[in-house]
């Protein structure tokens, strides 16, 4: 280590994140693409895009043309998709960029046939989500003729919902505009769409929680591998004796003595305030929980009689579906909200 390596790291499986991704496309019975928007979900999309490509991923997608442009250029001929479409102030960039808009709307298509006829694009049709993506009737009014347009896709609204109706409403009209429009290949489901079977699937799924160990749907408990271990390094013991209180607001009163370490994260680096009373870290399997509140760059913990010094490193328990369910965040906030403070190591 040196004086720029920060105390505080994630430890990345580059093993767990592609084994993910075969069973993705294992279970829905097609081929996965890889979302790596938001920086990978956190994790870093240039070291996450590398290793889904060297394990045979070609498709990738994006949200925006900055993050296409910080993503690069990806090897073994991988193409990129921008979801959010080209606007006018987009279309340099995206003329200059190997990357295939997704068009969502009439304006974008009609941009797009005056400025790049004939090249590839993706389209994105709504079959009930309300959010991005042209309409059913849109889609089929012609408009789309004279567009060479590589990928179809459509967005599940309710596939991480049990038992929902809506799922097959959304299949069967995207089955229907896909029947009609002369798109090379179509794509609808997500995380939680690959996990309703290969009728969801049709010729590509676009993957992208569940690659970095979310857990859409229980179909994927005990399939998909945790990627992301958080560590902290312990920057101060304290030693509190009873009646003594710890952090913001005196929310901790010690009643008995107190041994405390206090660790180099907070909720500038995504710890947010929601773990108080829920978090813990781990040392040798000792559970050491959270006392107090957390603060923007630090925490404290009750070590309890744990051998440690100054310097020594802490697991977080960071575990994405538990932790939602403890701290009411979605297991996208907890992945997305880590910040850029942590070193990032990946193993494989």
């Amino acid at each position: 280590m040196t004086p720029d390596d920060p105390p505080l790291r994630l430890i990345l499986d580059g093993a767990a994140l592609v084994a993910n991704w075969r069973w993705l496309a294992a279970i829905s019975g097609t081929p996965a693409g890889a979302a790596v928007k938001a920086d990978g979900y956190g994790l870093g999309a240039r070291e996450v895009s590398r290793r889904l490509a060297e394990a045979g991923c070609r498709d990738f997608f994006v949200a925006t043309w900055a993050e296409a442009a910080a993503l690069g250029s990806l090897p073994y001929g991988a193409g990129l998709s921008v979801l959010h479409g080209v606007r006018d102030e987009d279309m340099p960039a995206a003329l200059a960029s190997p990357a295939r808009p997704v068009l969502n709307t009439p304006a974008m298509v009609a941009r797009w046939k005056a400025a790049a006829p004939g090249r590839p694009c993706d389209v994105m049709v709504d079959t009930g989500m309300n959010r991005l993506g042209l309409s059913m009737e849109d889609a089929g009014s012609g408009l789309l003729d004279g567009l060479a347009i590589d990928l179809l896709m459509s967005h599940l609204a309710c596939a991480d919902e049990p038992g929902s109706a809506m799922n097959e409403k959304q299949r069967a009209r995207f089955a229907d505009i896909a029947a009609r429009t002369p798109a090379k290949r179509s794509s609808l489901a997500n995380s939680a769409g690959a996990c309703l079977g290969p009728a969801y699937g049709f010729d590509l799924i676009r993957p992208g929680l569940a690659l970095y160990g979310g857990i859409p749907r229980i179909e994927a408990a005990g399939n998909i591998a945790q990627v992301v271990r958080v560590e902290a390094q312990i920057l101060q013991l304290r030693d509190v004796p009873p009646g003594g209180t710890v952090g913001y607001g005196a929310t901790f009163t010690a009643s008995a003595p107190t041994r405390v370490a206090i660790l180099n994260i907070g909720y500038a680096d995504g710890y947010l305030r929601a773990f108080a009373g829920h978090g813990f870290a781990l040392h040798g399997g000792r559970l050491c929980p959270l006392v107090g509140r957390v603060s923007m760059d630090l925490i404290a913990v009750d070590i309890g009689g744990a051998d440690v010094t100054e310097g020594d490193w802490l697991d977080i328990d960071y575990g994405l579906e538990a932790s939602a369910r403890d701290t009411g965040l979605s297991q996208y906030e907890l992945l997305t909200g880590l910040g850029s403070r942590y070193q990032r190591r990946w193993t494989d």
